[in-house]
C-alpha cells in the first residue's frame, strides 16, 4: 500500500491549493517544497483579485464572468486576506476614449455577481480627494470595484488548511527522483536526510521549475512553455486615499498603483520573456524606467528610479509561445496511462483563478479514488470565518481584547491572521507579555507562532513572505531577529556582535 494518495511537488499557490482541495476530499496528501512556501512567483504577483478589464477588452466575457465569480468567492472564504477596493482609471486624452471606458465598466458591472461590490461610477476629480495626487489635466476618472490580496499569506492559509485536514507539508524537502510504476516511488532529500516515500498519484506544481522537474526528476518531456518574468516596484506613498489607481500606458497596457503597507505604494506589473535560473531573477533597469514613466504620466509627484525602495520579481510559466498576456486559467495536463500511476501537471495562471484551477485538477483524479465532492468554494480559509463586511468590526474586537494594540497594529494583525489572532497573542495583557520586539511591529510571540505553525525557518521567510515588515525594519532589528530564530531565545541588541 502506498504511503500517500497524492504527492505534490511545489509549494506555490498552485501546489498548496491542490493539496488543500485533495486533503479536504479525503485523500492522504504530502506536499514537498524545496525552499519556502510561496517563495517563487507567488511573491511577485500584482496582489489583485479581479475580473481583469484587459481580458474584457478582448471580449472574453465568459472568462471575466468566471473570474468575477471567483473574486466574490475569495471575499467570502478569506475576508481577512482579500479586501475590496475602489479602482480609479483617470481618463487620458491620448488613450482609450471616454465612451469606451464607460461602456467597458458597464459590461463589467453586468458580469459581476449580483448583490456584491458597488458598481462603477464616473467622478469629477477636480475637487475630489482622488484627484489630489493627479496632475492638473485630469478632470474625469472612472471608479469600479475589485480586490487586493495578500498573496504570500494566501499561500500560507491554503497550506494551513491543507495541514489541518491531514496533509503533510514539508518545506526544505526536495524531490530528486520519481519512479513511475503502478505507484510513484519518490526519493526526497529532506533537510539533508534521504527518504523514499510512495504515492498513488503525483502532481507537478513546481511553478517556474515545472519543466526542470519533468526532465530531471520525473524523466518525462517538459511541457512546451515559456518563462515570463513579472516585476513590481515599491516607492514611498504617493497618495493618501485607499484607492488603487489604474494607468493606461502608451503601449495600452494597464499599470496599477496600489497602497502597500502603511507608508508605501506598489507599482506594477511588467511582464517579460525570461531565460535563466528562476531563483536568480531580478528586475531590469528598463522595467523600473517603464513603471516610473507610467506613474509620471499621471501623478503630480515625479518618480525617479532612485526613488525605488525595493522591487519584487518572480517567474511564471505559460503554455506555448510567449504572448502579451498569459492565460489566467493556467494550464493542466493529466497523464493516466494504463498500468501506470497518474500524473498531474499544473502551472501558470493568476491568483484569482487558483482555487478553481486546483478544484478542476483534483477532480481529474475522481475515477481513481473515492473522494468527497467539490467543497473549497464554501469553506473559509483559516481565520476567515467572518463576513468581509465586518472586517472593521473584527479589528475593533481585537483592540478591545488586546488594549495595548494601536489601530495600525490591529489592522495589520487582523489582516494577517483574521479570527485566529488569539493563537498569536493568546492571553497577553500588555505589550511586554509578547516578548522581545523586533522593530515597532514584530514580537517574539508572533515569531514563535510563525516558526511553530507556519513553517517559517529563516528571517526572510518572515520579513518578506509571512509579512512585509522588512521594508521598515532596521539592520539591527534584523540581526536580533536572526539571532532569536537561530537560538530560540531572546538576545539583547547590546550582546550582538560580541564573542
Amino acid at each position: 500500500m502506498a504511503d500517500f494518495d497524492l504527492a505534490v511537488i511545489g509549494g506555490g499557490l498552485n501546489g498548496v491549493s491542490v493539496a488543500r482541495d485533495a486533503a479536504g476530499r479525503g485523500l492522504r496528501v504530502i506536499l514537498l517544497e524545496q525552499g519556502d512556501l510561496g517563495g517563487g512567483a507567488s511573491i511577485a504577483s500584482g496582489r489583485l483579485i479581479q475580473g481583469d478589464l484587459a481580458v474584457l477588452e478582448r471580449r472574453a466575457l465568459s472568462r471575466v464572468r468566471a473570474a468575477l465569480a471567483e473574486r466574490d468567492t475569495w471575499l467570502k472564504i478569506a475576508p481577512h486576506l482579500v479586501r475590496p477596493a475602489r479602482f480609479v482609471i483617470p481618463a487620458h486624452s491620448d488613450e482609450r476614449p471616454l465612451w469606451l471606458l464607460r461602456l467597458g465598466l458597464v459590461a463589467y458591472d453586468r458580469l459581476s455577481p449580483p448583490g456584491g461590490l458597488p458598481p462603477s461610477a464616473t467622478i469629477d476629480v477636480t475637487h475630489h480627494p482622488i484627484g489630489n495626487a493627479l496632475q492638473r489635466p485630469f478632470g474625469t476618472a472612472f471608479e469600479y470595484s475589485d480586490c487586493l490580496v495578500d498573496d504570500s499569506r494566501l499561500v500560507i492559509a491554503n497550506a494551513l488548511d491543507a495541514a489541518e485536514r491531514g496533509a503533510v507539508i514539508r518545506t526544505g524537502a526536495r524531490c530528486v527522483r520519481a519512479d513511475r510504476l503502478d505507484i510513484w516511488r519518490l526519493v526526497v532529500i529532506d533537510r539533508g536526510h534521504r527518504q523514499v516515500i510512495s504515492s498513488r498519484a503525483l502532481a507537478n506544481a513546481a511553478g517556474a521549475w515545472t519543466g526542470t522537474v519533468a526532465e530531471t526528476v520525473i524523466r518525462t518531456p517538459p511541457p512546451r512553455a515559456s518563462l515570463i518574468k513579472m516585476s513590481q516596484i515599491i516607492v514611498p506613498r504617493l497618495f493618501d486615499t485607499d484607492n488603487v489607481y489604474v494607468f493606461q500606458h502608451r503601449d495600452r497596457r494597464l499599470v496599477f498603483a496600489s497602497p502597500y503597507q502603511r507608508d508605501f505604494t506598489m507599482i506594477g506589473t511588467t511582464a517579460k520573456l525570461f531565460k535563466g535560473d528562476p531563483a536568480a531573477v531580478s528586475i531590469g533597469a528598463e522595467e523600473v524606467t517603464y513603471l516610473c514613466d507610467a506613474a509620471n504620466r499621471y501623478f503630480r509627484e515625479h518618480l525617479d528610479p532612485s526613488d525605488v525602495i525595493r522591487s519584487f520579481s518572480g517567474v511564471n510559466l505559460i503554455a506555448g509561445r510567449p504572448r502579451k498576456r498569459f492565460a489566467r486559467e493556467g494550464t493542466m495536463y493529466f497523464d493516466a496511462r494504463r498500468g501506470k500511476a497518474p500524473l498531474l501537471t499544473v502551472f501558470g495562471g493568476d491568483v484569482t483563478t487558483a482555487r478553481l484551477r486546483a478544484e478542476n485538477a483534483v477532480s481529474r483524479l475522481t475515477p481513481f479514488y473515492p473522494m468527497s465532492p467539490r467543497w473549497t468554494a464554501q469553506a473559509a480559509l483559516p481565520g476567515g470565518d467572518f463576513p468581509w463586511s465586518e472586517f472593521d468590526a473584527e479589528v475593533e474586537r481585537a483592540r478591545e481584547r488586546w488594549k495595548f494594540l494601536d489601530q495600525d497594529q490591529a489592522v495589520r494583525l487582523v489582516s494577517a491572521y483574521g479570527s485566529r489572532l488569539d493563537a498569536v497573542l493568546k492571553d497577553a495583557r500588555e505589550r511586554a507579555d509578547l516578548g522581545a520586539a523586533f522593530g515597532s511591529d514584530l514580537t517574539a510571540a508572533e515569531v514563535r507562532y510563525l516558526m511553530e505553525k507556519e513553517w517559517a525557518r529563516f528571517p526572510q521567510d518572515i520579513l518578506w513572505r509571512r509579512s512585509k515588515l522588512g521594508l521598515t525594519m532596521t539592520a539591527a532589528d534584523r540581526e536580533q531577529l536572526a539571532a532569536f530564530m537561530a537560538t530560540g531565545s531572546e538576545v539583547s541588541k547590546a550582546s550582538l556582535g560580541k564573542e
